[in-house]
């Protein structure tokens, strides 16, 4: 059916008002005219620039590129609006310099990289940034040979508003990182990795006036981070410490930092002092392939404010060091602990981090023959436990995670990795874990794709990933942000992936097949026998801890 024309004219105008321009019926002409005007007209014009800004923010690199591209206001507008910039820090870049950051002149976060092949960007460069970029808080330097020592401590003194510094694979050393420290006292990370000019010999690295202002120190891959002791030890506020693969013994450097945590609180105690700096403000400590054993943990018991514990292949370390560390730090929430098949840290000290330890969130073994002893009082006393990997055990199996089926209420993600277990495990986790919302599985080979099938029907919301039988592709390879990631050997690709439609239309054949490969009654007469068991020997348990 038609419309009237007074209808369609009374749409029009009203179109034309809301979006605030001509139409041609309107303008009262047909010879096109109308339309070359609505043609030409840019709709952009009355956005206000910071509205515009604000939308390039949600831009990748090579769209706001693009977007410069369209007009001059549009490059205008980019180029004072992008705070971050990352550079391919060539030689040949030198000459550009002037003509990019004279676009870009709100630059706070920069990053300057370059590949081994090639050579650097030299001192004179980084100065000439350091003059043009005033408001820099965040610099990231990745192969930049060519800085020294001397173009580094001129770019401190002209970048006192520094506030994060990341190096690696670059040649000054300690004379910069010296007058980093001096200048820019407000830094609040330092972050270095293969740093050559760090040898042995070389002068030690103080906190100088960023000792109030540091919280974050990550060290990786140092010959010689022992040069660092008078940093690590002399930063007052200091919230996370990450040590990684450094030679040399951290036993020391971690006895520091715990006396001077004790010493402080006696000091406040006895004279009831209130100070601006906070002894104990250590929460994070991560510890990955160092020389460093049970005395280095028993120090850094003292820091009881500790939520995050990484101790990642660490052979000296045993079950003494974790008991030393959950008796005093009771506030752990994240607790990482790689023992690379050593079996020194076991259900010793894992009973002991259930029994001190309420707050637990997240709770990563890898190489631990944990068993369901410790297991079961993890389960049982950290009730806000939410995240658990179990990779490479081959003392956890089916009573293990019926244990955890029964007990975690909480929980929401579970991996598990080369570990012993069964179809009769999965349908233990079948019925348990009511807030179970991701699963991992991973070189189980006792269990078969059709025991991820069957579980998939019966928690359908539920996401599952297996390398047998790749049920549902949405787990990621880490349970929480910066949590845990692949660990061990690399694992194979999917093999096939089974859809919701494919699992209906096929659900009463194979579930046939599953019942009658692992007796489906049995298995639960097993389950519940293990329960009860479990029930029965619970308030030992309890008595044990």
């Amino acid at each position: 059916m038609g419309q009237s024309p007074s209808a369609a004219l009374d749409r029009e105008s009203s179109f034309s008002h809301r979006f605030g321009f001509l139409s041609s019926s309107s303008l009262g002409s047909s010879d096109g005219f109308s339309d070359e005007i609505l043609a030409n007209r840019d709709y952009t014009a009355e956005i206000p620039d910071e509205c515009l800004a604000y939308v390039f923010q949600f831009l990748g690199p090579g769209y706001r590129n693009r977007c410069s591209l369209v007009c001059k206001r549009w490059l205008c507008v980019d180029g004072w609006s992008r705070h971050r910039l990352s550079l391919d820090a060539q030689s040949e870049i030198e000459a550009s310099l002037p003509s990019i950051f004279m676009r870009f002149d709100s630059v706070t976060k920069l990053t300057l990289r370059c590949s081994r092949r090639s050579i650097s960007l030299n001192d004179g460069a980084l100065v000439a940034i350091s003059v043009r970029c005033q408001n820099l808080t965040r610099l990231k330097l990745r192969g930049c040979r060519e800085i020294s020592d001397e173009g580094m401590s001129t770019f401190a003194k002209n970048s006192k508003n520094l506030r994060k510094l990341s190096c690696g694979s670059c040649t000054f050393g300690a004379i910069a990182l010296n007058a980093v420290l001096d200048y820019c006292s407000n830094l609040e990370e330092l972050s270095v990795k293969r740093l050559r000019g760090i040898h042995d010999g070389a002068e030690a690295i103080g906190p100088g006036a960023a000792a109030s202002s540091l919280k974050t120190i990550c060290l990786k891959e140092l010959v010689n981070g022992q040069s660092f002791e008078p940093l690590v030890v002399g930063a007052k506020n200091l919230k996370a410490l990450k040590i990684i693969h450094c030679l040399g013994d951290w036993d020391r450097v971690l006895q520091l930092i715990g006396n001077r945590n004790r010493n402080g609180k006696e000091n406040l105690h006895l004279n009831n002092y209130n100070s601006n700096g906070n002894n104990d403000a250590l929460m994070e400590i991560h510890l990955e392939r160092l020389q460093v054993s049970d005395i280095g943990l028993s120090a850094i018991s003292k820091c009881t404010k500790i939520e995050n514990l990484h101790i990642v292949k660490t052979p000296d370390c045993s079950n003494y060091g974790l008991v030393s560390v959950a008796e005093h730090c009771k506030l752990l929430k994240k607790l990482h602990v790689d023992g690379w098949r050593t079996n020194r840290i076991g259900d010793e000290g894992l009973v002991a981090v259930a029994k001190h330890c309420p707050n637990l969130e997240e709770l990563v073994l890898v190489g631990v023959n944990a068993t369901h002893l410790s297991l079961g009082a993890i389960a049982s006393n950290c009730s806000k436990l939410e995240r658990l990997a179990l990779c490479g055990s081959g003392t956890i199996g089916n009573t293990e995670i019926a244990c955890i089926a029964a007990k975690c209420m909480a929980l929401k993600k579970l991996c598990i990795k080369g570990c012993p277990i069964s179809d009769i495990a999965i349908e233990a986790l079948g019925s348990g874990c009511p807030s179970l919302v991701k699963i991992k599985l991973r070189k189980c080979r006792g269990v078969s794709c059709e025991a991820g099938e069957w579980l998939r029907e019966q928690r359908g919301s539920l996401v599952i990933n297996m390398d047998a039988c790749e049920v549902d592709g949405g787990f990621e390879a880490s349970v929480s942000n910066g949590g845990i990631h692949e660990v061990g050997v690399d694992y194979p690709q999917v093999v096939s992936q089974v859809t919701d439609r494919d699992a209906s239309t096929s659900s009463n054949g194979r579930l046939a097949l599953l019942r009658s490969k692992f007796g489906l009654f049995a298995s639960r007469n097993f389950v519940a026998c293990t329960f009860r068991r479990w029930s029965n020997n619970e308030d030992s348990f309890n008595g044990n801890l």
